[in-house]
Formats: C-alpha cells, structure tokens, sequence
C-alpha cells in the first residue's frame, strides 16, 4: 500500500447486528480491528468488505454523507444499513479487494461467544414471514446459489438439512471468506428482499 493510499472497511458486529461501521486505517487493518475490540466491546468486530482506495479519506466522506440520514450517532462511524450497499459503492472505486478471509479473533473464547451471539440473534422461522416448505431462497452475493425450505427452521442445501446460518457460512467459506459466523437471515433471499428485511418489514406494520 503506498502513502497515498488507505483501507476503506465496512465492519459488523455480532454485538450490534443492525449496525456497521464504516471507517479508514493507514495500518493493517487487522491491527484496525484489534485496536476496536476494547473492554466495552463484548465480541470482536468482523470485516464485511475492505478495500485499497486512493484518496481513502474522500471516499469515507462520501459514503458518510450518502448515508447520513442512517447514522446513529453524529459523532460515530455507525449506521443502520446493510453493509452490502456500503460495499457496492466501495467497490467501484477500490483498486484491490483486501477484506481479510478469516474472522479475526483473539482466542477460542471470542470465537464462541460470536456464535453464542448468532444462535440467539437467529431465532427465526419461516412462518413469521409467511414462507412455506418448498420455497426456494437465492443468496444475495450470488443468486445462483439457491436452499429450499423443508420445514419452519430448516432448509436443504447442497443435499443435505441444515439451518440458514450453516447454509450461509457454507456458501461463504466456498467463496473464499472463512468467518466464524454468519447471520443467515441477512444472506438469504426471497423475492428480491432478505429474511432480514421480510422480518424487519412485517414487525414494523405490526408495531
């Protein structure tokens, strides 16, 4: 990486699954994600999307006004958005792809209490979206990659049962990107939209 240029990063946090973080490093950005991951921080930070940008601060201005009317705090670098439209504009700008392929944890304790966090942030059925066995769900990185639903909570992918998290982090690990986790909902999709989004929509008319 030469001087005049910078990591733009997209994180998540199983701590905080509505929320990413947006934000720039000059160092590694696994030292980045070290330095992050303080006492009040109960589980380390995973890198959605990286990239090596030119003029990087630039880049993390534009995103941070494209997105403004997301961002939780004025004088934080968290919004309430999905990190793929983040990682959409990164993309189109980044020289290389340097999103690092495996979660950066610090022991085997971070690593379990990330998966503790995704079990219990699960807790998803198909019937709370109106989805019925035999319908398909496409991934949203490649909707090539499909899973059929068997029953409330299980799909079938690649021949055998499994839940939407396996499914997901299955289809991630083939792709290169070995995370410990992964929120399932946030990965499938059915008609256009992510279990996350169906969910989050029908909750919202319920309120």
């Amino acid at each position: 990486m030469t001087p005049d240029h910078c990591i733009v990063y997209i994180l998540i946090n199983e701590a905080m699954p509505d929320y990413i973080k947006i934000g720039t490093t000059n160092v590694s950005l696994q030292q980045r994600m070290a330095q992050l991951y303080t006492t009040a921080v109960p589980v380390p930070f995973e890198c959605y999307y990286a990239g090596e940008v030119d003029r990087a601060k630039n880049v993390e201005k534009r995103l941070h006004r494209a997105f403004d009317k997301f961002r939780v705090n004025k004088n934080r670098e968290f919004f309430e958005i999905e990190p793929e439209a983040a990682a959409d504009i990164i993309r189109m700008v980044a020289l290389r792809d340097v999103t690092p392929k495996e979660t950066v944890v610090e022991n085997a304790e971070d690593s379990e209490a990330i998966q503790k966090l995704e079990k219990r942030a699960e807790r998803f059925s198909f019937k709370m979206v109106g989805i019925g066995p035999g319908t398909v769900l496409r991934f949203k990185l490649d909707d090539s990659v499909t899973c059929t639903v068997l029953d409330n909570q299980n799909v079938e992918f690649e021949g055998a049962k499994t839940s939407l998290s396996a499914a997901a982090l299955s289809v991630q690990h083939s792709r290169g990107t070995y995370w410990k986790a992964v929120k399932g909902t946030a990965f499938w999709m059915h008609d256009g939209q992510t279990l996350k989004d169906l969910r989050d929509t029908l909750e919202n008319e319920d309120a």
